[in-house]
């Protein structure tokens, strides 16, 4: 019986000492979380989101998130990130351009990034963060993008 409950301790003890791994989290001290959702405004029925209906294709969408956002269709799901530099304190040059499917800040610095690879940052590019990434649901033609 003594032992049942030593165990029992032990493994309680183990469980509540483990702590959650951030290493993939993607929160960082230069873009705030701001809480939003796109509930459903994006019909890629619609004339202005038709880029969206072919794997391959984009649109930066504003009045969403910090600056922005855009959303990537892979073929199978579709991306949306933060158009706000990542490795910058927010500001005119930290407002990401989109072509294609690489965002670039006009910092001096030029940071890019991979939107087509999940946000991740192009060689060269300074700081430790990738794109900030945002929810994506789809039911039939409309599209939701939201935060926590």
């Amino acid at each position: 019986m003594l032992r049942s409950i030593t165990t029992l301790i032990c493994c309680f003890v183990l469980v509540t000492s483990c702590q959650k791994n951030d290493d993939g989290d993607n929160n960082n001290n230069f873009i705030p979380d701001i809480n939003f959702d796109t509930f459903d405004s994006i019909n890629t029925t619609l004339p202005q989101y038709n880029d969206l209906q072919f794997p391959g294709g984009s649109i930066v969408i504003n009045g969403f998130g910090y600056n922005g956002i855009v959303i990537y269709n892979t073929g199978n799901t579709y991306y949306a990130f933060e158009i706000t530099d990542p490795n910058h304190v927010p500001s005119g040059c930290s407002i990401l351009n989109v072509e294609g499917t690489i965002a670039t800040c006009n910092c001096e610095d030029g940071n890019s990034y991979s939107i087509a690879g999940g946000g991740v940052p192009f060689d060269g590019t300074t700081g430790q963060y990738s794109l900030k990434p945002y929810f994506v649901e789809t039911n039939g033609n409309v599209i939701r993008v939201y935060s926590n």
